[in-house]
């Protein structure tokens, strides 16, 4: 009897325990407490790094050089259309070219300068006024830069003129004007016969029409119609204004030749100004236009400047760079 007793006493102990076990396992994970998550070792990324954010903002501008300006002299013009992309695509390929100096603009036409602030409202400085005002703001280094086409009397005046102020500046210096050197004249070839090479089709002739000068540069024309032919474009023209080779001249050479039923008419000037929309492409019985109409040509004029070309404008930026050489010797 005993014995039973303590086997019975034995299985409730064992019942208990077993009880006790299961009712702790039943608990529900809301019940339980959290326990903290074991941490992991830290692994790389594969995800892409985040690109690196661009720089767009536009490299700061040199600093001025306040005790130097550079001065871009033109005859300038009244047609506001073809002063814009001529003289003032000369003048912004140098300023351009030179951040470093603040770039001025100077005519040398009173009657044009007159004209447009008397209809415009818009004041441009001569170049006495434009030199004077350097003076006033203290400017002690002066490069002017003229868009002349040869080294004519417009030329010469400004060179004069110049000579006058030398006391009043450290140092001033010219520019070459445009067709100076043989490069200059390969320069230029280049570029108009580039921009007219579509006319080339063995009917079509190609005629500059340049002003023209009393002076002994007016021998310009004549060495760029010698430096056009001998570089195989003979089917390209050159005549003047107000000079040699006049148009008579160039009418002549176009019926010796014999080969052509088309004339396109162009300014060999900078801007295509006045001469240009009167003179060259005009309908009044003497313009270069109606007289090629009456000699039998289909007649197209392009009013299209010098100054219009990344070419021309090159040249100017170059001449720009000799003076400034020059300058700094």
């Amino acid at each position: 009897m005993k014995k039973k007793m303590a086997a019975l006493l034995a299985g409730l102990m064992v019942l208990g325990l077993c009880l006790t076990g299961c009712a702790g396992d039943t608990k529900t994970n809301a019940d339980a407490a959290p326990e903290p998550a074991a941490e992991e070792p830290a692994s790389e990324s594969t995800e892409e790094p985040a690109a690196q954010e661009e720089n767009t903002e536009e490299p700061a501008e040199p600093e001025k050089e306040a005790d130097t300006r550079l001065l871009v002299v033109s005859f300038g013009t009244s047609y506001n259309d073809s002063r814009d992309i001529t003289i003032g695509a000369v003048e912004n390929s140098i300023a351009e070219a030179f951040p470093q100096y603040e770039v001025r603009r100077a005519f040398t036409a009173q009657i044009i300068i007159d004209k447009l602030k008397e209809r415009d409202g818009l004041e441009i400085d001569n170049v006495t006024e434009a030199l004077d005002r350097a003076v006033a703001d203290g400017i002690k280094k002066l490069i002017v830069q003229p868009t002349h086409l040869m080294n004519g009397l417009e030329y010469n005046d400004l060179e004069a003129e110049l000579e006058e102020y030398k006391s009043d500046f450290e140092q001033i210096v010219l520019g070459e004007p445009l067709l100076t050197s043989d490069a200059d004249y390969e320069a230029v070839i280049k570029a108009i016969t580039e921009e007219t090479a579509s006319y080339d089709d063995g009917e079509t002739a190609v005629v500059y029409m340049g002003h023209g000068t009393e002076a002994e540069s007016n021998q310009i024309y004549a060495s760029m119609q010698e430096k056009l032919t001998a570089a195989g474009f003979d089917n390209y023209y050159v005549g003047t204004v107000e000079a040699e080779p006049t148009l008579e001249d160039v009418a002549a050479a176009l019926k010796e030749a014999g080969t052509y039923k088309k004339v396109v008419l162009q300014p060999l000037m900078v801007v295509a100004g006045d001469h240009a929309n009167n003179d060259m492409a005009g309908d009044e019985e003497d313009t270069w236009k109606t007289v090629l109409e009456a000699e039998g040509y289909e007649v197209e004029c392009r009013l299209q400047g010098l100054g219009e070309l990344e070419g021309i404008q090159k040249i100017y930026v170059d001449h720009v760079k000799a003076a400034v050489a020059q300058m700094n010797k």
